[in-house]
């Protein structure tokens, strides 16, 4: 499904099968790299089946799956510019599809919120962002598979220097009002996200 739908969603743009095909080998690539364990194509999967449910209330269907495709295409545990290199990237290929530098403005700006994951004045964001962190309102199960997948994206840090750092960001949901902004993932997730976050804190 996520192969097709970005081939529908690239040939509104360009008939250049070339073209097209180039761009999915590039997302394909770097997510499935062998560093990634959790921000991977099994994520990009999750989140369009997330998006798909709420799809009547986006605006902009074709910006958000833009945004989807291209939010962690550069990801480097690492490093703490991700967010702005995968805009930049998405800002790129928009631009060599001729889209209108305001939907160009609005993906770059959905893909820097994924960064502090606040309320954002665009609806479309807020949906965006929320589907994103769906995962943490998974059944525990789940949760549990997400949280390891992730250690091991840090596993070259130990234990002493990820887990206070990994609390902090655990600790700084909890402290929100509320995890998701939108009414349909806040009764989806938000009560079941806030019991996973306090386990694993427990657990770090």
């Amino acid at each position: 499904m996520l192969k097709k739908t970005f081939f529908k969603l690239i040939n509104n743009y360009t008939s250049n099968n070339d073209l097209i095909e180039n761009l999915w080998k590039e997302i394909e690539k770097q997510y499935s790299s062998q560093k990634r364990h959790y921000h991977n194509l099994n994520h990009l999967e999750n989140l369009l089946e997330q998006l798909l449910k709420v799809k009547s209330e986006i605006k902009d269907w074709n910006v958000v799956l833009f945004t989807l495709y291209y939010h962690d295409i550069i990801y480097n545990a690492l490093k703490k510019d991700n967010e702005e290199k995968s805009a930049n990237c998405a800002k790129k290929v928009m631009f060599e599809l001729n889209i209108s530098s305001n939907k160009i403005e609005l993906c770059y700006s959905q893909i820097i919120a994924t960064k502090s994951h606040h309320k954002n004045t665009n609806e479309d964001t807020n949906l965006f962002t929320d589907a994103d962190l769906s995962i943490l309102g998974f059944p525990s199960k789940k949760y549990r598979i997400y949280y390891t997948q992730v250690r091991k994206e840090y596993k070259m840090f130990p234990d002493f220097m990820y887990n206070p750092n990994r609390k902090k960001v655990l600790q700084k949901f909890l402290k929100m009002k509320r995890i998701f902004k939108t009414d349909y993932f806040f009764n989806s997730f938000e009560k079941q996200a806030r019991i996973n976050l306090k386990s694993e804190i427990k657990i770090l």
